[in-house]
């Protein structure tokens, strides 16, 4: 038996599933998960000490590799002086300066802990803010595990089966109004029949928790203008696509402003971390300014700041978009050649550093896209790679993605795996 099997038997006894968040259980894809000891680069050392090209990147924060030198030593520095303080500290205000600077619509920020509380902070604020109470969300956006917007979500609900999780009160989902992504008529429909009573949209500018699942053209500027003609704060979920597709984000590239914006993963250098901000008259309703509280314990630790402020200056200072986004293209093309060349019909969708695997013969633009396609064979394609040393996400409706250390022979071999592991299907 390995040590990953012995390791998974114990945390079976101990924690529900073996596992303390869901996706990590390999319940989708089948089989048991394998515990991972270090990490460096672009690679996985498991506890078994095989070696696996990452293309989970700690499900997103790890943009730069990991372990990466930098931040690593940042922490090491930003440890000398303590762990936590309980008090503000120089560290989150350089944070708050460095994303005030680089995310085009935040003019004031809060720091939390994590991107559910970011997600949930927001729409508290939005609600606070315009005195209503109705949220639309879209289908198989995930937005973390707040009772509000974990209805019709993605990620782990989504594999698991529960998209709607139990617990969460009926009246709560009533006042969340759920719609089809990419789907402007449904949008205004909504407003139509909820006239004065929408507090805010949320939405994943691109959608990364039911596989990646790009906006169509002009889509983000009709939710936009929707808003802002029914008096509706517009909050974009950048958890995963804030400065992952761009320093700015995705509001960056489609040169749109929300009101509120969700930050997580890469603000954090791989250690827990949230934000929200926007606009600072929104901002100043909270506490302890106005009448929406929030608070934290752990909100703006001194770790976390060192490690995400080191990040974010080494995306200003190095630009590796361009280059991420032809490691990108190199992925997508390697599994497009091989789908065509078994007759395997297959969707690549691909931007920057983030990538998805569908197979089905039809384009994917929305949560019911996503679920026609076969996830029987991801699973088959996964385990394959798996099996030569890459790990893809172990499931078809997550978001794989890359690092800068993908570059070189990391991306040649996986590459290699993934059309030889497709000729196998």
């Amino acid at each position: 038996m390995s040590v990953s099997d012995q390791l998974f038997g114990r945390a079976l006894q101990l924690m529900p599933g073996g596992v303390n968040s869901p996706v990590r259980a390999f319940r989708s894809v089948g089989g048991t998960p394998f515990f991972v000891k270090a990490a460096r680069g672009a690679t996985l050392i498991t506890a078994d000490d095989r070696e696996l090209i990452d293309f989970v990147c700690t499900w997103g924060p790890a943009i730069h590799g990991h372990n990466h030198p930098r931040i690593k030593a940042a922490i090491a520095a930003a440890l000398e002086n303590g762990t936590s303080f309980g008090t503000p500290n120089p560290l989150e205000v350089e944070m708050a300066a460095l994303i005030v600077r680089l995310v085009p619509s935040v003019e004031k920020v809060r720091m939390c802990n994590s991107g559910t509380e970011a997600t949930m902070s927001a729409v508290r604020l939005a609600r606070g803010y315009t005195r209503r109470d109705k949220i639309i969300k879209f289908s198989g956006c995930y937005h973390g595990h707040s009772d509000s917007l974990l209805i019709k979500a993605g990620s782990g609900a989504l594999t698991h089966g529960y998209p709607d999780s139990a617990g969460v009160p009926a009246a709560f989902a009533q006042e969340t109004v759920v719609l089809p992504f990419n789907d402007p008529a449904a949008l205004d429909a909504a407003f139509a029949a909820n006239p004065g009573r929408i507090a805010g949209v949320i939405l994943e500018p691109h959608m990364g928790n039911v596989g990646f699942i790009r906006s169509e053209p002009g889509y983000l500027q009709h939710v936009r203008a929707a808003c802002t003609a029914h008096g509706a704060l517009l909050i974009f979920d950048e958890v995963m696509t804030g400065f992952r597709l761009a320093l700015g984000g995705v509001q960056e590239l489609e040169k749109i402003r929300p009101d509120l914006t969700a930050l997580g993963k890469i603000i954090g250098g791989g250690l827990p971390v949230g934000a929200f901000g926007g606009r600072a008259d929104i901002m100043d309703h909270l506490a302890p300014l106005g009448p929406v509280y929030q608070a934290g314990t752990l909100s703006g630790n001194p770790l976390a700041m060192a490690a995400g402020i080191a990040a974010l200056r080494e995306l200003a200072e190095h630009d590796p978009y361009s280059r991420l986004d032809g490691l990108g293209r190199r992925i997508r093309d390697s599994v497009l050649a091989a789908a065509k060349a078994k007759g395997i019909p297959v969707q690549a969708p691909q931007t920057g550093s983030m990538f998805s695997i569908f197979f089905t013969a039809a384009p994917v633009r929305d949560y019911d896209s996503a679920l026609r396609a076969d996830a029987k064979i991801f699973s088959r394609l996964f385990h394959s790679c798996l099996a030569r040393g890459v790990y893809l996400p172990p499931s078809a409706y997550e978001t794989g993605f890359l690092s800068t250390a993908h570059a070189g022979s990391a991306i040649d071999r996986a590459c290699e795996v993934i059309e030889e592991s497709i000729r196998e299907l």
